[in-house]
């Protein structure tokens, strides 16, 4: 599945089997000896919520949420084990977040809680709250830093296309100003209600939309005074609606679209050669 391009394989884990999900993640996500995603969701029962996601990244590690991945999640659910509901709650590791369809199953509003702005709690290696202007020392730039259950660093430009996002990502996701690693995103303001935004994921790499961080970078541009209340970012699989009041919580509206379904033969992934 995918949403805005955000793509994603999806395994239905209710019957309580396990596998190696690291690894998993790692060889279905491969490109070129997998299927190819951004992440691997694995749906579970939950004691807490209608259902509980858990998302594991390309490399292998796990995420807190994921804002694409969870309108994903959801619609398969909605389409099939809870089919005719107009909302659903899923346990997540930034907490039970609801999702609601958007005139059919293929747009789905999520509701994503309120923004974290605390530095610790970002968690960032500043005290200052709201983290608005944060120098990245060896870099020639700043960035805004917000949580939405996982940390996210916006730095707004002129051009997001004239920025070396491959090359620069790397360097911002693991500086040593964020211990848990960040999500980096070049943000360019076309107007008061839209913007162009680009990502680098944490453990995932440039990926066509990153759901999570559309809203951190919404709230960064409102509390930068940029834009108003609504906000469209025009990602580079598709766009995504955005609307935060200033306080309370961050709702995200986008498309969960399917691609395919099949079987997984597992088969152990080449040698790579030394040379």
């Amino acid at each position: 599945m995918h949403g805005a391009g955000n793509d994603f394989v999806l395994i239905d884990g209710r019957d309580g089997r396990e596998a190696d999900w690291p690894r998993l993640a790692r060889e279905m996500g491969d490109r070129h000896f997998g299927v190819g995603a951004d992440g691997l969701l694995l749906v579970r029962r939950s004691n807490r919520a209608d259902f509980r996601m858990e998302m594991w990244n390309p490399d292998g590690s796990q995420a807190e949420m994921c804002g694409n991945g969870i309108r994903c999640f959801a619609r398969y659910l909605l389409d099939g084990a809870a089919a005719g509901r107009n909302e659903l709650t899923v346990e997540t590791g930034a907490g039970v977040l609801t999702i609601r369809p958007r005139g059919s199953n293929e747009w789905l509003q999520v509701g994503m809680g309120p923004p974290i702005l605390n530095g610790p709690d970002i968690p960032v290696g500043s005290t200052d709250n709201p983290v608005l202007d944060l120098p990245l020392p060896g870099l020639d730039f700043s960035v805004t830093c917000v949580s939405m259950g996982n940390p996210h660093a916006v730095r707004f430009v002129p051009d997001a296309w004239q920025v070396d996002l491959q090359q620069l990502g790397p360097l911002v996701e693991r500086h040593a100003l964020f211990p848990s690693r960040v999500n980096f995103h070049l943000c360019q303001i076309v107007s008061r209600s839209d913007a162009i935004l680009r990502s680098w994921e944490r453990g995932a790499g440039l990926t066509l939309a990153c759901g999570t961080g559309a809203a951190a970078t919404a709230v960064a541009a409102r509390l930068q005074g940029y834009t108003d209340e609504v906000v469209t970012m025009r990602v580079p699989g598709g766009q995504l609606e955005l609307a935060w009041d200033g306080e309370g919580e961050v709702f995200m509206t986008g498309p969960a679209v399917y691609v395919f379904k099949g079987e997984w033969r597992v088969a152990a992934l080449p040698v790579k050669s030394a040379e």
